[in-house]
């Protein structure tokens, strides 16, 4: 008879945690995941995925305007939000069918319910315990809403998705990819936006060529950003939400989304019985290869604050069944992780910042280049595209590469494997490019601005 019920226990059945189940059974392994809320986690219902897809809806009204400047006669155009939404609940259900049978095909046992550890080998779920030799945590984070007076009014984004209509105006707080984002979708389906942010400038840790080029386009466009700005105070006026701002201001909205952070769902998991050590913020304190306090008991993704990125808890969850399954010991690979932020327009990133690779007493050379796309030369529209190399000047080594523009995240993506090859600025040189596009703007940067 074997020693445990299952080889391995996970608890989240979100991106994270369904690569690390199914990669598991197909080393072998018995593999059981429990997910009291739905498959697929964060990503494939409140996040990236359907998130995309209103990014998209938001860019059409776009699309009508530059397609008179192209020869096209647009006839009257209307926007439904209840039928968008309905699409996108559509799709979202058809991807959690997707993920019911990837795992299901895997051998993998699916347990829709809530699961908290009692020891080290052991969890109960509906009242009944279940042992594994290894217990994953794959739980995710959950969006915070700091509280303060009328702090409930506030929704998350979460709420954003389900929405019953498109509010006429919009208070969004946060400066980091959910809040630009969702001031771009809003904004670009017709609702008046404003973005309030605590500091001098949005999107912390991203190059700082990013950071102004896209708070400077994002207001030719109308939304009404507001930097050292903040909520201190809420209040429900008939149907109306009005915000008391720092600095005195009050403006009125009909719904106000908190974009300001996520904490770790590892509250209620009974971790504590087990003797995992937690951060303050309630994420589990791992090492290189997710390895909790406790020898059996392993946490990948967001609940682990690391790289809060569906494709890391992915990798993460890949390095978990190599490393407990396949005898092939893996830790995740985080350097030059590519990222994009889908705001409007979208932001592609990959390795150092320039402001990353000066603190570090490296000596740079920087090349930019900020021109307006070839598609928009016949409109009207006044929008820039920013392109940014950041090299290493002793090695020549392209340390990073950044974007703001159309079609960042698809050209950042393709660098991030010229990046981890170790590219150098001779080779971007010798890179004969495709014209005409955006992309070939990366390899003929020849003039350094610093």
């Amino acid at each position: 008879m074997a020693q445990y019920d299952y080889d391995l226990f996970t608890i989240g059945a979100g991106s994270g945690g369904v690569r690390a189940s199914r990669m598991s059974a197909s080393f072998g392994a018995k593999v059981a995941v429990a997910e009291e809320r739905y498959l697929g986690g964060t990503c494939v219902n409140v996040g990236c995925i359907p998130k995309k897809l209103l990014v998209y809806a938001s860019h059409f009204g776009d699309d009508f305007g530059d397609a008179k400047s192209y020869g096209w006669t647009v006839g009257e155009s209307h926007f439904d939000w209840a039928q968008l939404i309905a699409n996108k609940n559509k799709e979202i259900q058809r991807l959690n069918g997707v993920y019911r049978r990837v795992l299901s095909d895997a051998g993998v046992t699916i347990i829709e319910d809530h699961a908290e550890v009692i020891d080290e080998h052991t969890v109960t779920i509906g009242g009944k315990r279940i042992t594994a030799q290894y217990i994953l945590v794959a739980v995710g984070s959950w969006p915070m809403v700091p509280e303060f007076p009328g702090w409930e009014h506030a929704i998350s984004s979460n709420e954003a998705f389900y929405l019953p209509s498109l509010p006429q105006r919009v208070i969004i707080v946060g400066g980091g990819y959910i809040g630009v984002e969702f001031a771009g979708i809003f904004h670009g389906l017709g609702a008046r936006t404003t973005q309030l942010y605590w500091n001098e400038l949005f999107l912390r840790g991203f190059d700082g060529d990013i950071r102004s080029t896209l708070a400077e386009e994002m207001r030719k466009r109308g939304v009404d950003l507001r930097f050292k700005s903040d909520i201190v105070k809420i209040e429900k006026v008939e149907n109306l939400l009005r915000a008391t701002l720092t600095d005195g201001t009050v403006i009125e909205a009909n719904q106000i989304l908190y974009a300001t952070g996520r904490v770790s769902k590892t509250p209620r998991l009974g971790l504590e019985n087990a003797g995992v050590n937690l951060k303050g913020n309630g994420a589990v304190i791992v090492d290189e290869y997710s390895k909790s306090s406790v020898d059996n008991i392993y946490a990948i993704g967001d609940c682990t604050d690391r790289l809060m990125l569906t494709p890391v808890a992915i990798a993460e969850g890949m390095a978990i069944a190599n490393t407990l399954f396949n005898n092939k010991p893996t830790k995740p690979n985080y350097f030059n992780v590519p990222t994009a932020v889908f705001s409007t327009p979208p932001c592609g990133t990959v390795g150092m910042t320039e402001q990353q690779a000066r603190a570090s007493n490296l000596d740079v050379d920087i090349y930019k280049s900020v021109f307006k796309p070839l598609k928009l030369t016949l409109t009207s529209r006044d929008e820039r595209t920013m392109m940014k190399l950041v090299v290493d000047r002793t090695t020549d080594r392209v340390l990073g590469c950044h974007m703001v523009g159309a079609d960042a995240a698809e050209i950042i993506q393709g660098l991030a494997v010229a990046l981890n090859c170790g590219a150098t600025k001779a080779h971007f040189d010798a890179t004969i490019g495709i014209h005409p596009t955006a992309a070939e703007e990366f390899v003929t940067m020849r003039s350094k601005i610093g």
